[in-house]
């Protein structure tokens, strides 16, 4: 599966000078952080224990909000749709409160890679963040409760 998803986040990521659709199916979504793929044979994927206490929301007006553990904070977001499912993404500066966290935390692990992701992917109803030079992928749900794609559009 990891290669599969792979091979989609890089052609969407290729296709991105395509033509973006003019409903991006991220805005108005709400996700939760389930685990991060390291690419690495030396670094284990990364499971989230309470996937609640990381969660990104897209806003429809090109903002997002961020909950990394027990900090908050929000940037911006844009994203190229090469199709239905994929595309590009970047976000730009996360200002996050800077609030230590009890430990273990993923915290500094997941703020960082959000800095780092540049393509998504949706499918069976989950989210994949790839990040730059084949660092890893962030796996996402739709947050109970919240907007998921389809929802609040």
């Amino acid at each position: 599966m990891r290669n599969a998803i792979l091979v989609s986040a890089a052609a969407a990521t290729l296709a991105g000078c395509g033509s973006a659709t003019t409903s991006d199916p991220l805005a108005g979504t709400t996700w939760r952080l389930v685990s991060i793929e390291s690419m690495s044979d030396e670094q284990p994927t990364t499971t989230i224990d309470d996937p609640a206490q990381y969660t990104v929301t897209f806003g429809d007006d090109g903002r997002a909000a961020f909950q990394v553990d027990c900090n908050r904070g929000n940037g911006s977001w844009t994203a190229t749709a090469a199709a239905s499912d994929s595309g590009s993404l970047t976000f730009g500066p996360i200002a996050l409160t800077k609030m230590f966290c009890p430990q273990p935390s993923a915290d500094t692990a997941v703020a960082a890679g959000l800095g780092r992701v540049r393509s998504y992917l949706l499918s069976d109803g989950t989210l994949h963040l790839s990040m730059e030079a084949d660092s890893g992928i962030m796996h996402w749900e739709p947050q109970p409760g919240g907007t998921g794609p389809g929802k609040g559009q």
